[in-house]
């Protein structure tokens, strides 16, 4: 009889419980996510909202005049830059790029005499009006590398080229070359990255309108510059500083080619 009346009791339970409401199911929602707003990029120091920079290339990478360039042409465009440097570099590092820039003359004057010679002779087999075109070449050449917005970060990567060109062989410094050139050159491709960033570019920029060539001359710079004519060696030592070029926020497209 216990035994019936436990199984009624639990069939009873198990109806009630059957019975019961069940609870409600509530869905919680989630707070919408707000993203945090993006700052928009600087203008970069030095820059100007209507200066001309080279269009970026498919690759993302910058035209400059030291591109597709032999051994000798490399050599020769590596102490273009530093003589830019100590020329126009100032502030605390400036006795050192001097005495750097002097010291690596001397050390690897017929290493730079020979790649001089060979980058003419390059430029001298195109043809008889050669002298114009390297000319013209040296004087985009001194104009990339005497851009002022970069100037600071430039002068910075020249005193560690510099301090490294030391311990160089005449041997080795072909390849030296090879591999500082492009560390002289990032600041400025920095800055233009940077200014394209600040133009909110995501696509490659209009090409610019031709823009007349610039007035100085390869050799008038360097005769300004108190240094001997872009076509000759120009191997003597840097003493006295001398003021730098005023700032070229436009330059010519043809630099970049």
């Amino acid at each position: 009889m216990s035994r019936r009346f436990a199984l009624l009791s639990f069939t009873a339970l198990a109806l009630v419980a059957g019975c019961a409401p069940k609870p409600k199911t509530v869905a919680v929602v989630a707070p919408p996510v707000v993203a945090a707003p993006v700052a928009a990029p600087a203008m970069p120091k030095g820059a100007s909202p209507t200066m001309v920079i080279p269009v970026a290339l498919p690759d993302g990478t910058y035209p400059t005049p030291n591109r597709n360039l032999t051994p000798a042409a490399k050599v020769w465009h590596l102490r273009a830059a530093l003589n830019v440097a100590a020329l126009a570099c100032r502030g605390p590092q400036e006795g050192a790029i001097i005495a750097g820039y002097n010291a690596m003359l001397s050390a690897q004057k017929p290493v730079l005499a020979k790649a001089e010679a060979t980058y003419a002779s390059e430029w001298k087999s195109g043809g008889r009006d050669w002298q114009d075109r390297y000319d013209d070449a040296m004087t985009r050449l001194y104009n990339f590398f005497s851009q002022s917005p970069a100037r600071d970060d430039f002068c910075a990567a020249a005193s560690t080229v510099l301090a490294q060109s030391a311990g160089v062989t005449a041997d080795a410094m072909p390849a030296f070359a090879a591999q500082q050139l492009p560390t002289l050159e990032r600041p400025f491709t920095d800055f233009y990255r940077a200014f394209d960033a600040w133009r909110g570019r995501a696509t490659p920029a209009p090409v610019y309108a031709q823009q007349p060539r610039p007035v100085l001359a390869a050799r008038q710079y360097a005769s300004n510059m108190t240094v001997q004519t872009i076509t000759q060696a120009r191997l003597q030592p840097i003493s006295q500083p001398v003021p730098p070029p005023q700032p070229r926020l436009k330059l010519d497209p043809s630099v970049f080619q």
